[in-house]
């Protein structure tokens, strides 16, 4: 049998792939965001994080994307605290997740392909590769008519299609998504909901934040809560 890489064994040696302990969050002259937030997510776990508007949803997710630093208490993600990490630390750490902002952060001057195929060219991977799965990925999520558009001239939607088939194509082991069915209609939620839960079952944790309640009462996800920079809700 072969060694195990570097990787796997890290995998194998980190359950949990976040934790947060007494984690608080805030801006400069403002009330804490968020307050003393402790969060274990086990590897290979789905979560939905729901909560009101203003609750620090979308700040908890800049924390775990390395986007932000915490004001107080510690980070660790794939068994690593990451709490006061480099700026030249983060890249490899990024490139082990899946992140759908709700801005998308597309690139206006690549096509469809090359939007969704980004991950996989950062990774070093050749074209005839990856070339006929970023396909396979574009047509299921609806795309596979527009493969050579730029995202200037796509809807909304489209564009929130194309930023989580980008964010799924490396196959992340943590997959971070932000109101990713915000713009979508029902049918294509329930579609992307089940690429999320597809890819949870080869072993990526996922963490959806959404407004949508009923979604997340229908994917059988456990439930946290964010109400005024407190999480409630089970994590284990």
């Amino acid at each position: 049998m072969p060694a195990p890489s570097r990787r796997a064994a890290a995998a194998e040696s980190a359950p949990e792939t976040v934790r947060l302990t007494g984690v608080g969050f805030g801006y400069a002259d403002s009330p804490d965001v968020l307050r003393d937030v402790n969060l274990i997510l086990p590897r290979g776990s789905f979560h939905f994080l729901t909560g009101p508007s203003g609750a620090g949803k979308s700040s908890l997710l800049r924390l775990l994307t390395l986007a932000e630093r915490p004001t107080s208490g510690r980070i660790a993600l794939f068994g690593q605290d990451v709490t006061d990490l480099g700026r030249a630390a983060a890249p490899p750490l990024r490139r082990r997740m899946g992140v759908v902002f709700q801005d998308f952060r597309l690139l206006d001057h690549l096509d469809l392909f090359e939007n969704a195929a980004l991950p996989l060219r950062l990774a070093g991977k050749k074209r005839a590769e990856y070339a006929a799965d970023v396909e396979e990925m574009l047509r299921w999520v609806g795309l596979g008519g527009r493969m050579d558009a730029r995202p200037p001239s796509l809807s909304g939607g489209e564009k929130q299609r194309l930023a989580i088939a980008r964010a799924v194509m490396s196959r992340p082991e943590l997959i971070i998504a932000d109101e990713p069915t915000g713009s979508v209609d029902k049918a294509m939620a329930d579609k992307l909901l089940n690429l999320f839960q597809s890819l949870n079952k080869l072993g990526a944790t996922v963490l959806i934040a959404s407004h949508d309640e009923a979604l997340a009462e229908q994917s059988g996800a456990r439930r946290l809560r964010l109400d005024r920079g407190r999480l409630t809700g089970s994590a284990g």
